[in-house]
C-alpha cells in the first residue's frame, strides 16, 4: 500500500468523531416517500418499495392509544423521533383494562365489548395518533388487540371477547380502515402463545386483515422467551418473525436460542427481537435480589440481537409501555412515571447503533462467528461478530479480549476502529495490512464497558463509522 496515502489517512482519522447523545435525529425518522415496506430480495431485511433499506428501531408504547391525550402523544412521539426510532408498537384494544376503562377522551373501543361493533369516537383518536406519527416519519406497529382478549386465563383483565368468527370480522374491519395509511406494520398477537385453542383465533384475525389489506407487512408478538416461528413460521400472512426474549435474564443464551435459530429456519424470513429486557424493569421481577435492567443491558440486547442475524430491534422502558403516572397503579413494580424516563441513557444510546448500521452496506450484512478465533466466553460476556460487503463489526459486551481472524475479511488491508456505543465516538486503532489473526483488547473492561470493533476494507473508502 502507498505509504504516503496511508500517512494521510492516519492523519485524517486519528481524531475522534462524536455522535453524542445531544445530537438528535434531523427531520422525519423514516422517509415514507420511498414507498411501502416489503421483504428484501435476500429475505433477510425490510426495504421500501424503491429498494431503499429500512432500519426497524422500535419502542414499546403499548398503551399509547389508550392512556395518552393528544398533547402527551405529541410529547412522546417527538421524543422518539429525535432519538431515531422508526417504529412505535402500540395496541388498539389495550392490555390494561383496555375495553372497560375509557381513553383520555372518555371513549371505549367497542360497543358492549363486541369486536364487530367498534366505537368510531375511540378509533378517530387512533387515526389521529397514527397520522401524527406519520408526520414524524414514524411507523406504527399496530396490534389489533392484546392477548388477554383472546386468552385471559394466563394473566390480564380481559374479558375474552374473541372467537374464530368475530376475529376474522374484526380483522377485516380494522384492515380496511388502515389499509391506505402509509405507516402501518401489523403485529398480530399480544404477549400470548399462538398454539392450542388460540391458534384458530389468531389465524382468523390475520386472515381477516390480509383479506382486505395487501399493502402492509405482518408479524406476530409472542409470549416471553418465545418466537412467532413456533406456531406461524409457515403461515402465508407472516412476513417476518418476532421474538420476545423477555425480562428474565442477562445472558446471550436467549439470542442463541431464538434469534440464531430463527435466522437459520427455512423458508428464510427476516427476524428481530420485538420485546427484550426493558430499561428500568426489575430483573426477573425480583429487584431486591437481582436489581434493575439499565443502559448496559439495553445495549447488550441491542447488539447481540443485531449481530446475531436480526434486521432490527425494539427497545422498551417499563414505565413507558404502561404510561405510568402517579394516579395509576404501577404494573410489575414500575417505580417511575413515563414522562420522567423518556431520556434514560439506554434510550439515547440506540441512535448510535442505527447510525452505525446505516453507515455501511446494509443488505449484505450476515452474522459470522467464524471471524472470532474460538475461545471461551461466559454467556454474560459473549463476543459476537457480523460481516457485510467490505466490513465487519465485532461486539465486546464487557471488554474481554478476542482474537480476530482477519483473513476472513478477504481484504489486502483494513482500517480498524473502536466504536463507543454509549456516545457514537469512533477512534482509529491502526491500518492493518498483515491479515493474519490478531488479538484486540477494548479500551476498557467490566460491566457497562462495551465496545464495537470496526474493520473496514481500505479499498472501499467508507466514511467514519456511524457517519
Amino acid at each position: 500500500m502507498n505509504k504516503f496515502i496511508t500517512l494521510i489517512i492516519l492523519a485524517l482519522f486519528t481524531f475522534t468523531l462524536s455522535h453524542s447523545q445531544e445530537k438528535p435525529w434531523q427531520g422525519p425518522s423514516a422517509d415514507l416517500s420511498h414507498g411501502k415496506l416489503m421483504v428484501s430480495e435476500n429475505k433477510r431485511y425490510l426495504v421500501h418499495e424503491d429498494r431503499t433499506p429500512f432500519f426497524y428501531l422500535g419502542d414499546t408504547g403499548w398503551e399509547l392509544f389508550h392512556r395518552l391525550n393528544k398533547d402527551e402523544t405529541e410529547k412522546y412521539l417527538e421524543n422518539r423521533r429525535a432519538k431515531g426510532f422508526t417504529v412505535i408498537q402500540a395496541v388498539a384494544l389495550a392490555e390494561l383494562d383496555g375495553l372497560n376503562t375509557p381513553n383520555s377522551e372518555g371513549n371505549k373501543p367497542l360497543i358492549n365489548n363486541d369486536p364487530l361493533k367498534p366505537n368510531e369516537s375511540y378509533f378517530a383518536h387512533v387515526d389521529w395518533v397514527i397520522k401524527k406519527a406519520a408526520e414524524k416519519g414514524l411507523y406504527i406497529g399496530l396490534l389489533p388487540t392484546w392477548g388477554d382478549k383472546v386468552d385471559p386465563q394466563r394473566w390480564g383483565k380481559g374479558p375474552k371477547v374473541f372467537n374464530k368468527e368475530n376475529a376474522f370480522g374484526y380483522g377485516k374491519w380494522i384492515g380496511a380502515r388502515y389499509k391506505d395509511y402509509k405507516n402501518i406494520i401489523w403485529i398480530n398477537g399480544g404477549d400470548r402463545q399462538g398454539g392450542g385453542d388460540n391458534f384458530e383465533v389468531w389465524n382468523a384475525l390475520a386472515e381477516g386483515i390480509k383479506s382486505v389489506d395487501k399493502n402492509h407487512l405482518m408479524t406476530y408478538h409472542p409470549m416471553g422467551e418465545n418466537s412467532s416461528s413456533t406456531w406461524f413460521h409457515n403461515s402465508s400472512w407472516l412476513d417476518f418473525n418476532m421474538i420476545q426474549t423477555g425480562h428474565g435474564q442477562r445472558s446471550y443464551a436467549a439470542y442463541l436460542r431464538y434469534v440464531v435459530r430463527d435466522y437459520n429456519l427455512q423458508p428464510v424470513k427476516p427476524c428481530l427481537d420485538g420485546e427484550p429486557r426493558y430499561e428500568d424493569h426489575p430483573v426477573n421481577w425480583n429487584p431486591n435480589v437481582m436489581g434493575w435492567f439499565d443502559d448496559a443491558d439495553v445495549r447488550q440486547a441491542l447488539y447481540w440481537n443485531l449481530f446475531s442475524g436480526a434486521f432490527g430491534h425494539t427497545y422498551g422502558c417499563h414505565p413507558i409501555w404502561q404510561m405510568k403516572t402517579p394516579d395509576r397503579e404501577a404494573v410489575g413494580l414500575a417505580r417511575n412515571n413515563w414522562y420522567d424516563v423518556l431520556d434514560l441513557p439506554g434510550a439515547s444510546d440506540l441512535i448510535h447503533a442505527r447510525r452505525l448500521i446505516e453507515s455501511r452496506p446494509f443488505l449484505s450484512r450476515i452474522p459470522d462467528q467464524s471471524l472470532i478465533v474460538p475461545a471461551y466466553y461466559p454467556e454474560t460476556d459473549y463476543v459476537v461478530a457480523t460481516r457485510g460487503d467490505g466490513y465487519a463489526f465485532v461486539y465486546f459486551p464487557t471488554g474481554w479480549s478476542a482474537e480476530i481472524d482477519l483473513e476472513k475479511m478477504k481484504s489486502e488491508a483494513v482500517h480498524s476502529y473502536w466504536y463507543d456505543p454509549r456516545t457514537g465516538e469512533s477512534t482509529l486503532i491502526e491500518t492493518i495490512d498483515d491479515m493474519r489473526p490478531r488479538k484486540f483488547t477494548p479500551p476498557s473492561n467490566g460491566r457497562g464497558n462495551d465496545w464495537v470493533l470496526i474493520l473496514d476494507d481500505v479499498s472501499k473508502g467508507f466514511n467514519l463509522p456511524g457517519k
